[in-house]
C-alpha cells in the first residue's frame, strides 16, 4: 500500500508541475490507465486520423474544445478489469491533439470555463 501511495504522490508531483492551466486529475487514474493506448501513445500535436488508428472510433465527437470553440474532442471510454473510466482527446483548429485526460470532453469545457 505504502508503494502505491507514493506511486500515486509521485504522479500528482508532476502533473501539477507540468502546467498551470492543466486541469488536476486523479492520478490513480493515470495509474490505473497507464498502460491503454490512448494514455501510453498519444502525444500533443498528433493529428486526428492518428489518434483513431490508435484508439479507435471515438464514443462521441463533441464541437470546440476546453480552450477554444474552434476544433474537435473526442470521448473514449477506456476499460480495466469490469471498471470504465472517461477519457477525452481534444483537437485545435488544424486537427492536432491539444489536450487529453481523464473525463469528459464536456467536464473539460465546465472545469475551464469555471473561474
Amino acid at each position: 500500500m505504502y508503494k502505491q501511495s507514493l506511486a500515486a504522490l509521485c504522479v500528482l508531483a508532476s502533473l501539477a508541475g507540468c502546467s498551470s492551466n492543466t486541469t488536476v486529475q486523479n492520478p490513480v487514474d493515470f495509474v490505473t490507465y497507464r498502460d491503454q493506448p490512448l494514455v501510453k501513445q498519444v502525444e500533443k500535436g498528433m493529428t486526428m486520423q492518428q489518434v483513431i488508428a490508435i484508439g479507435g472510433a471515438p464514443s462521441t465527437v463533441v464541437d470546440g474544445t476546453a480552450n477554444s470553440m474552434h476544433g474537435t474532442c473526442n470521448n473514449y471510454i477506456l476499460n480495466r478489469e469490469g471498471h470504465q473510466q472517461p477519457y477525452y482527446v481534444s483537437f485545435d483548429s488544424t486537427g492536432h491533439v491539444d489536450t487529453k485526460g481523464f473525463m469528459t470532453c464536456e467536464q473539460r469545457k465546465l472545469n475551464e470555463k469555471a473561474p
